[in-house]
């Protein structure tokens, strides 16, 4: 009988195994994943992708943390790569398995968030800004002033994403102070600024791309990408670039420390550095991406398109946020969550 049962259980073993084996569990943000790259990758390797969405870097952190989630990648702001290498919740990648790293476009290989890309690939990049719909708001929207001090015709009509360094630090850029910022008196102007102006807020939530098509809102703290398929489907909705400062970000994709379908995740990073997949990712999502090539392969429409090419008035305010110390991420995060209330 003993013997029986060990034949059994190795036969159920291999068969979840052989399971396991075309599987794999990518956590990424919503609306952001291709589905015609995730086919295309089951087609050509077998292996079916579940993707899990969450709707922000903290999010993602705290359930990745918590433990057992059972996700093998994740995609990360830039900002935030450096809290998950120090919290060992992401691995060094074995670069023997990545044939195409090589396809990573120069300036994208050492960035100061992870020098020679050891923890991450990327994935889109772009900027956050202000998505206004010109029907109803006919003046400036290349400034933050539009969420923060909310003109007249977008009061009640206007909504902030809740992504807290993004939303803050545009704040701290407006009121002349440095990103990531422990200077207590730039950080009580913010304060000051956003509890006053969340009164003029409809509200803070996710969705944009449909909510300013659908004109359920005027204007939204947004992303590029999201703001030009809201364009797309209303020509009303316009991008703004704050000229008093926004940040610029680049998601990547990294291996979680605790994956179990480790091969089949070198597989899907290895196949996004194609020229032709990653441009397929940047055709859904409608942002940039960091690989090498892709830009044949991209619809016409993204070449020209003023959210994907900043213009050159407005290019020099961008810029990426580091990761922020311990003392600011206090602060920030005490004026979130009275923000909040």
């Amino acid at each position: 009988m003993k013997k029986i049962l060990t034949a059994t259980a190795l036969l159920l073993a291999s068969t979840s195994l052989a399971a396991a084996e075309g599987e794999l569990q990518l956590y990424n943000w919503g609306n952001y994943t291709s589905p015609e790259l995730l086919k295309k990758f089951e087609e050509e390797t077998g292996i079916k992708v579940t993707v899990t969405d969450y709707d922000s870097n903290t999010a993602a952190l705290a359930k990745v943390e918590a433990g057992g989630a059972g996700f093998d990648l994740v995609v990360p702001s830039a900002n935030y790569i450096q809290i998950w290498v120090e919290k060992g919740l992401i691995v060094e990648l074995d670069e023997s398995k990545l044939t195409h790293k090589a396809n990573i476009a120069p300036e994208w290989v050492d960035v100061p968030w992870d020098m020679g890309r050891k923890f991450s690939v990327p994935w889109q990049w772009g900027s956050v800004g202000v998505a206004v719909n010109t029907s109803v708001y006919k003046g400036d929207i290349n400034t933050s002033d539009i969420f923060l001090r909310v003109p007249d015709e977008l009061k009640g009509k206007i909504n902030v994403v809740p992504e807290m360094t993004d939303v803050l630090n545009m704040a701290i850029f407006n009121v002349g102070g440095e990103a990531c910022t422990e200077d207590t008196e730039v950080l009580k102007k913010v304060r000051d600024l956003v509890v006053e102006a969340k009164k003029d807020w409809l509200s803070m939530d996710y969705g944009a791309t449909e909510k300013l098509s659908n004109n359920d809102w005027a204007a939204s703290v947004n992303w590029n990408g999201s703001s030009m398929r809201a364009r797309m489907a209303n020509p009303d909705v316009a991008f703004g670039y704050p000229k008093e400062g926004y940040p610029l970000f680049m998601d990547s994709v990294a291996l979680l420390s605790d994956a179990k379908n480790v091969d089949n995740a070198y597989k899907f990073i290895d196949f996004i550095m194609l020229p032709e997949n990653a441009a397929m990712i940047s055709a859904f999502a409608r942002y940039a991406n960091g690989i090498a090539g892709s830009a044949e392969f991209m619809p016409d429409d993204m070449k020209t398109a003023p959210e994907v090419v900043a213009p050159a008035e407005h290019a020099k305010a961008g810029r990426f946020l580091p990761t922020c110390g311990q003392k600011s991420q206090e602060y920030l995060t005490a004026i979130w969550t009275e923000l909040q209330k």
